[in-house]
């Protein structure tokens, strides 16, 4: 494997285990762990956890705006279904929205506060500025999205079908047309990351 592989590998493996256990909770060795390689070799190629969690979170902004450019191609009509469509395919990467939203909640931390305040509001220029939307869409946009965030991170997906609240969460609130996908794809409480 290439050592630019092995990078790549080690930034999912990171961001699959700070997904599941928040960047306070997340240890070098929980990533090496899931990664395959040794904790020291973790270390040696990102210097800190609070180096790697950095990478992880510039890595996975850019594969949301990605997603979002790939989606918003074409027609203007739809666009925002769409680019929501793509957020929701973002599960298939483990860990990637819930480390998003570790990161926001990270504000006053010194050294990751500036960096997810610079990563948001990357997201919230492209929304206003490439795609156009106007301050209402782009603020339902980004709340649908944090509130699909909230469901993946509680692990709700655990009480679909036995709680009526959390059911109707799915199908009605949280993108009812990608409930099916978020279904699939969403983590299960007894996934360790």
């Amino acid at each position: 494997m290439s050592s630019a592989d092995r990078r790549e590998s080690i930034l999912q493996a990171a961001t699959a285990v700070f997904g599941a256990r928040s960047y306070v909770g997340a240890t070098t060795d929980d990533v090496a762990r899931a990664a395959g390689v040794s904790q020291p070799y973790v270390v040696r190629l990102f210097g800190t956890k609070e180096k790697l969690f950095l990478a992880v979170l510039d890595r996975a902004v850019q594969l949301l705006l990605a997603a979002f450019r790939s989606a918003a191609e074409g027609p203007e009509e739809g666009r925002l279904a769409r680019m929501g469509g793509a957020y929701v395919g973002l599960l298939s990467e483990r860990g990637l929205l819930q480390t998003l939203s570790t990161a926001f909640l990270l504000g006053g931390d010194p050294a990751i506060g500036p960096a997810a305040r610079r990563c948001f509001s990357e997201v919230w220029g492209y929304l206003r500025d490439e795609v156009g939307v106007d301050l209402a869409e782009a603020q339902s946009f980004l709340a649908n999205g944090m509130l699909i965030n909230t469901i993946v991170g509680l692990r709700l997906i655990d009480d679909y079908d036995t709680d009526p609240r959390v059911t109707e969460l799915f199908d009605e609130l949280c993108m009812p047309e990608k409930a099916e996908i978020i279904q699939q794809l969403a983590p299960r409480g007894s996934e360790p990351w």
